[in-house]
Order: C-alpha cells, then structure tokens, then sequence
C-alpha cells in the first residue's frame, strides 16, 4: 500500500528533475542540487541527524553533504525516488512514514514555490488530515522561538497553539499552508494574519521551524 511518505518522495524527486541542479529553492543559499544532495546524505549517512543534536558534529556533516552534491545531479534524484538502503532506519516503512511526510512534503513546495509561476496543488482531503495531525503535535516546537502568540487555525475552525503569549497573531489557511509558514516559509504560504499590525510584522520575520 502507498504511504503519504512514498508519494511525496515520488513528487519531489520529479519536481527535483523537472527543474534541475541550478534552479533556486525557498532553502536560503541552497540550489536543487544542495537540497538534493541533504536528502540523500540525511538517508544514508546519520551524522547529519545527529549533528542537529551534537553541534560539534555539525561541520563534519556539511562536508559530507558538500561532498554528496558534487555527485552527478541525476545520479542525486534516482537515490532520492528508489529511497534509502536497507540499513538505514528510513528503510522501516513506520520511520519513513512518520519521518519523511513532512519532510519531503515542504521540500517538494521549496522547489515548486520558489518558482515565479507556481500553483497551490490540487486539494487532497485525507492527504490534509494528515498534515494537520503532524501539525497539531508539532506546532509548539516549531512555534517556540516566535516572539509573539501563534494560533493556527483551518478553516474549518480547527485551532493549535504554536506559541502562548500576548500580542497573539491568528494565521488562518488550509493545512499544507499552515505547515509550510510554522516551518518557516511564512512568505511562500497562503494565509491570512490577524491581529495588531506589529505583531502581525514579526510573526512574518520570525525564525519558525524545527531545529
């Protein structure tokens, strides 16, 4: 059975393709070739992982991926589309499940949005229940270095609080787009913003995301 994971990988491998090694990406100072090049080492080499949490660990890791993209670029998407090796914890259909949706869903709109003719997809409702689930159990970790209140909302009404505090800003959009702007791509997202005008401000600028 095909996986929400598995789908995106096909997607972004395409979108990969289709726009080739030198086309921009909303990863700041990171062509196709560099975001590719951070896919395949993140699934086939553990030290980028484990750099996010041993930070000594973090100039070794780029390296690696310095040196992963130096591979031929469509040599980078094949291993990116067939995924990872059996020995790599991605391999376990759980892992990549929980792990790479996310993951290969805002890496998939990094490259599509960061061209000038782009459109938001196609609406897929069971596809959104489960970004919206990620969402709800992510949404304070990606919201904790924002300097005001953070509410998410659908617009069914459904909310998630990414950051308590006052001022508090309410960004309303389809969960996909809420994802995109709680991991930082605020600029890229279709939302709408309420609340005062310079909390509103900072809420745009913010340093959202994970680790």
């Amino acid at each position: 059975m095909s996986t929400h994971a598995k789908r995106e990988r096909l997607l972004l491998a395409d979108e990969l393709e289709a726009a080739g090694p030198d086309a921009p990406t909303l990863c700041e100072g990171w062509a196709a070739r560099d975001l590719a090049a951070h896919l395949v080492t993140r699934e086939r080499n553990l030290e980028p992982l484990t750099s996010a949490v041993v930070r000594p660990l973090a100039a070794r890791a780029e390296r690696v991926r310095a040196e992963t993209a130096a591979r031929p670029f469509d040599e980078l998407v094949q291993l990116i589309r067939t995924g990872p090796p059996r020995r790599s914890p991605f391999a376990l259909k759980q892992v990549d499940e929980a792990a790479n949706t996310v993951e290969f869903f805002v890496h998939t709109e990094d490259v599509r949005r960061a061209r000038p003719d782009w459109e938001p997809r196609t609406p897929d409702p069971v596809f959104d229940e489960a970004l919206w689930r990620r969402l709800e159990t992510a949404a304070r970790l990606m919201g904790r270095r924002s300097p005001v209140g953070l509410v998410l909302r659908r617009p069914n009404g459904q909310t998630v609080v990414a950051r308590k505090g006052v001022p508090v800003v309410t960004v309303t959009g389809e969960p996909g787009e809420l994802l995109l702007f709680a991991y930082g791509r605020q600029g890229a997202a279709r939302v709408e913003l309420a609340g005062d005008e310079d909390a509103i401000a900072a809420a745009r600028t913010a340093r959202l995301g994970l680790p």
